[in-house]
């Protein structure tokens, strides 16, 4: 009996894992969509639910050390417990960057400077899938998906270097607007730090399937294919 318990309990942690990632990947579609609109309204919900999602992330982790306490989880359960602790960090802090994307929606209040839409809806929607896929793969420790699902970081590289120098450029041609397009590039790097936290899930859904720690880097993909 006690096997079954710890089952259902580790089932648990693991849909509010699911839980929280449902929460942050709406809160980054939202905060694009509002700096998008100039919806300042929008802007302060998410700044307000970035409460929940901080709070969901603490109940996670007490409920890991109630089972660790009650449970004495070992090797792969410990390895599982210890690997949902660094992932709800990273989707906390995922929730952090869509705050202060949100935060730059009300600052750019009443504002007159093109904003880079489209170029930040594509980052964010690259994003969005790499994490929803890189918590599947971490539930159904899918070390192959993991290895596969850090490669389209590229992408959003790619799309985070055209905004940068689009944005430069917009410095240079407009020395008024500096101060306002230096919060666009905050945007622009806030989601591309978002993209690389999704690159650590799947570090650590490997560490679960293998018990391999390891840092992935596309040369590692490379050398793989």
């Amino acid at each position: 009996m006690p096997r079954a318990t710890l089952d259902r309990q580790l089932h648990l942690i693991q849909d509010e894992v699911l839980t929280l990632g449902s929460m942050v990947e709406q809160a980054l579609v939202k905060s694009v969509d509002a700096l998008k609109r100039r919806d300042v309204k929008a802007a302060a919900e998410i700044i307000r639910g970035d409460q929940a999602i901080n709070e969901k992330r603490y109940a996670i982790e007490n409920g890991i050390i109630a089972v660790v306490a009650t449970q004495q989880p070992m090797a792969h359960d410990l390895r599982l417990l210890a690997a949902v602790l660094e992932v709800i960090i990273e989707l906390e802090r995922m929730g952090d960057y869509a705050k202060g994307i949100a935060r730059v929606c009300q600052r750019l209040e009443g504002v007159d400077i093109p904003i880079p839409s489209r170029e930040f809806e594509r980052m964010a929607e690259i994003t969005v899938s790499m994490l929803h896929r890189s918590l599947s793969a971490f539930i159904k420790e899918d070390a192959t998906l993991a290895h596969r699902i850090p490669e389209e970081d590229e992408q959003v590289d790619e799309l985070y270097n055209n905004v940068y120098r689009g944005l430069i450029s917009s410095m240079i041609e407009h020395p008024e607007w500096i101060d306002h397009t230096n919060l666009l590039l905050w945007v622009a790097h806030n989601l591309e730090r978002a993209a690389d936290r999704v690159t650590n899930i799947c570090e650590r859904t490997v560490f679960i399937a293998t018990g391999e720690l390891l840092e992935m880097d596309l040369d590692d993909y490379e050398e793989t294919e």
